[in-house]
């Protein structure tokens, strides 16, 4: 939840607008979207963090070219597998956080405003979070046992295709994001896009907290 700016067109003239800062910033326009910015970012992100797991694209390829999951496909115990689940929805966030802190200082400064209502890559980035810290494993031994862990990595791709754990990831993410728990407010006033980033950042831990309580006691 952001404060009320004044439009990004009353930035000083002589001041070239950074537009692909824009563009990241913005989510591509989402965030002028009415009403509520923050709530239109935080879906994009939820369809980022679909988009940028491996699975939801092998259920369309085996679709279409009528291949199968599991030996047509490489999704058996190996680690080459388990990291072709895992690792492209990490490395599209980490990717995302950087070009968010980047990006989201850049029309900061130029608009003249700490936390533009307009910028929503952290709201993008911290639904994401919130979906990545609510799947990730209890242990990291979890990767010494392939079968193990690639039952993990299907379980995470079919949770990210799951409505009911994606809208519970969505109200619980924007609950924190909007009443700003500690130390959500201190982290608003780190320097630059850190700020910008970092309170969303820390909402999406907590969300992925409930997430995780909701999973445990299979309440999704």
């Amino acid at each position: 939840m952001k404060p009320s700016t004044e439009d990004a067109g009353a930035a000083p003239a002589a001041q070239a607008k950074p537009r692909f800062a824009f563009a990241i910033a913005t989510a591509l326009g989402t965030g002028y979207l009415k009403p509520g910015p923050g709530t239109w970012g935080s879906l994009f992100g939820l369809a980022v963090a679909i988009l940028s797991h491996p699975l939801p694209w092998f259920f369309i390829v085996s679709g279409s070219t009528h291949v199968g999951l599991g030996m047509d496909l490489p999704l058996q115990a190996s680690v080459f597998g388990i990291a072709l689940l895992l690792i492209p929805s990490i490395a599209v966030w980490v990717v995302l956080a950087l070009l968010g802190v980047r990006t989201g200082g850049q029309v900061a400064a130029y608009a003249g405003v700490k936390d533009p209502q307009y910028v929503v890559i952290d709201e993008v980035s911290g639904v994401h979070l919130a979906l990545i810290l609510g799947l990730a494993p209890a242990s990291p031994m979890i990767f010494l046992h392939p079968e193990q862990a690639v039952t993990f990595a299907l379980f995470s791709g079919m949770s990210v295709l799951n409505w009911k754990f994606l809208l519970a990831a969505f109200l619980l993410f924007r609950l924190f994001d909007i009443s700003k728990p500690f130390p959500c407010r201190r982290l608003e006033q780190l320097p630059g896009g850190w700020g910008i980033m970092a309170d969303d950042w820390m909402a999406g831990v907590y969300a992925a907290i409930c997430l995780r309580l909701a999973l445990h006691f299979h309440w999704l």
